[in-house]
């Protein structure tokens, strides 16, 4: 998590065509190797030599693809080497016997290599797998309505990262309206996962029985505090979570907001998207020592129809391959959805065309949408999807 509150100099533009992936081509790597080691062995002095392109063919293979194609290019390597040094008549003494076992003995090396690499990527997909299943035990399946709210909530993890992620959410029904929170724990893994343990804990009680957000915050401000305490090293002092809560009266007709330190939601309402700032910044949670400033209420109106998004910093983070980081502002703007997980859907959708599907930082999604009619009987859609990436 990056410090709060960080603003952009870039906004994304919708659409923005990447560059051609590589990836394709990668195949043909080797090949083009063996093919350049013997257009310029044979079209050069018999006495230089091309064992550089050869060892390098199976190495690349190697590192690039799969163990079928690295025993190809180490036996292609031994070919190709085998048949020029017999057209130069080296193949009998000694120095081209030397160059050929070169050869051999660095395929054999490379064959190695792939299998290593191969059981690394097995440990950490099974790490994965289970930093996953600790983090779906963690996070609440949330309902996908509750009174005059419907609900939906998406969870994408980091590509390539077996540590678990600090982002968290919740919603709770309480006597003074429907609560929510999102927030994002400073750092990775155990110690992370315990701050989002210990915070929902404190939402989900304080919810219940605070009068006020302040109040509420006041209460996730203890307990994390107390969590950080038994921390050693940096963490104790330097840990911290952002984090916005949210309340909706029961009758739904306006929005309340305590935000500390997080980026700040967007409320979508007819086609037209409205950053919600807090009207004073505020420290993230558990650094109250810096500074005890009282915790202040927004307030904004909440009209039939509208949706509020909040959102984890892997949002706003996200990059294309320019380095243009994706602006949910920007991209939803003049856009209309039938409720929240079509609003998810489509933020997703647009993450990934963005970033060519490389998500660097775990996301968190929530969205809040008002009945347009005011029934309370949302339609039936699942509020939740807690699938990370394909391994």
């Amino acid at each position: 998590m990056r410090a709060p509150n960080a603003r952009r100099g870039t906004t994304a533009g919708r659409g923005r065509p990447g560059r051609p992936p590589l990836r394709p081509l990668l195949p043909l790597l080797p090949v083009l190797l063996l093919v350049a080691g013997a257009l310029l062995d044979y079209s050069t002095s018999p006495h230089f030599s091309a064992e550089a392109f050869y060892t390098a063919a199976p190495m690349t293979a190697a590192a690039l693809l799969s163990l079928r194609a690295t025993v190809l290019a180490g036996l292609g390597a031994c070919l190709v080497d085998a048949a020029l040094l017999h057209h130069f008549g080296f193949l009998g003494d000694s120095g081209g016997r030397s160059e050929l076992a070169a050869v051999a003995t660095v395929w054999a090396l490379a064959v190695l290599v792939n299998r290593l690499m191969y059981l690394s990527d097995v440990r950490l997909a099974s790490a994965r797998r289970v930093a996953l299943a600790v983090q779906r035990a963690v996070l609440p399946r949330l309902p996908p309505s509750i009174g005059c709210l419907r609900i939906a909530v998406r969870y994408r993890s980091a590509v390539g990262d077996a540590e678990i992620g600090g982002d968290l959410y919740g919603v709770q029904d309480s006597p003074y309206g429907v609560r929510c929170v999102i927030g994002d724990v400073r750092g990775k893994g155990l110690e992370a996962v315990k701050a989002v343990d210990v915070a929902l804990g404190a939402f989900r009680e304080g919810a219940e029985d605070a009068p006020a957000l302040p109040g509420l915050a006041a209460r996730l401000e203890r307990a994390l505090r107390r969590e950080a305490s038994g921390r050693s090293g940096p963490e104790r002092v330097e840990g911290f979570v952002t984090g916005v809560l949210a309340e909706f009266p029961p009758a739904c007709a306006e929005l309340r907001l305590v935000n500390r330190g997080h980026p700040p939601p967007l409320l979508l309402s007819d086609g037209t998207v409205r950053t919600l700032e807090p009207s004073e910044p505020a420290l993230p949670l558990a650094l109250g020592d810096l500074g005890a400033v009282p915790d202040r209420t927004d307030t904004v109106p909440f009209p039939p129809g509208a949706t509020l998004l909040l959102y984890t910093d892997g949002l706003t983070e996200a990059r294309d391959r320019d380095g243009v980081f994706y602006d949910p502002e920007t991209t939803l703007a003049g856009r209309r959805f039938a409720g929240p997980d079509a609003l998810l859907e489509a933020v997703l959708a647009d993450v990934t065309r963005h970033t060519g599907g490389r998500i660097t930082d775990d996301m968190a999604l929530l969205a809040i949408t008002r009945d347009g009619n005011g029934n309370g009987n949302g339609n039936g859609e699942e509020g939740e999807d807690m699938d990370g990436p394909e391994a």
